[in-house]
């Protein structure tokens, strides 16, 4: 077994929380709509020192709304808006699968976190993982990482639906780029399970 780095992890689920998201599911560069401040908050994270990974979901490619070759031509062009302004998103790990199909990997069964652990050998304690639904928060949580969520995209939906134990005080912030403020400011705690200076 590998021995854990001192890599930094921030780990952000895609749609709404750095695009905007669709029921109609995001099919193309076209409909890739970067949230306002998003790409800024990964540039800022990434300066300072943060590796940032994303972590999703992508059952279109299941349901045949779009393959794979497609996909990749997605999360370049948001690597290359990252990039363009100094920034780098040091990889897109993704579930290609159904809500059906029984994988481990689709959140909010821990496969994704896991490889990105593996990937780049990291312990998972603590790492903040920035997501807009409950799934988002039961991935986090199974392994280790500290569950964040935003209001962006599905957040509001998923508050409005009651949070239990022990996800009931979870830190919440309006978006991306409000985490990525509070996050380098260091105005919370980076303990699981801890309240912290989060926008209630």
């Amino acid at each position: 077994m590998a021995q854990a780095s001192d890599t930094k992890l921030i780990i952000l689920d895609r749609d709404g929380v750095i695009n905007e998201d669709s029921d109609a599911f995001v099919k193309s560069v076209d409909e890739c709509v970067p949230i306002p401040g998003s790409i800024d908050a990964i540039c800022r994270l990434s300066k300072a020192g943060y590796t940032v990974v994303v972590a999703t979901n992508q059952s279109g490619i299941a349901r045949g709304l779009l393959d794979e070759y497609t996909l990749a031509h997605i999360h370049q062009y948001l690597a290359d808006l990252v990039e363009e302004s100094g920034g780098m998103i040091a990889g897109f790990f993704y579930c290609p699968h159904g809500p059906e199909d029984g994988c481990f990997c689709r959140k909010p069964e821990p496969g994704l976190i896991d490889r990105i652990s593996a990937e780049f050998a990291s312990s998972l304690e603590g790492v903040p993982f920035v997501g807009d639904s409950l799934r988002d928060l039961q991935a986090a949580s199974a392994t280790a990482c500290l569950p964040v969520l935003v209001r962006s995209g599905k957040g509001e939906s998923t508050l409005a639906g009651g949070l239990a134990a022990p996800f009931s005080d979870c830190l919440v912030y309006p978006n991306l780029a409000a985490f990525a403020d509070a996050w380098l400011e260091g105005h919370f705690s980076t303990k699981p399970g801890m309240l912290g200076a989060g926008y209630k």
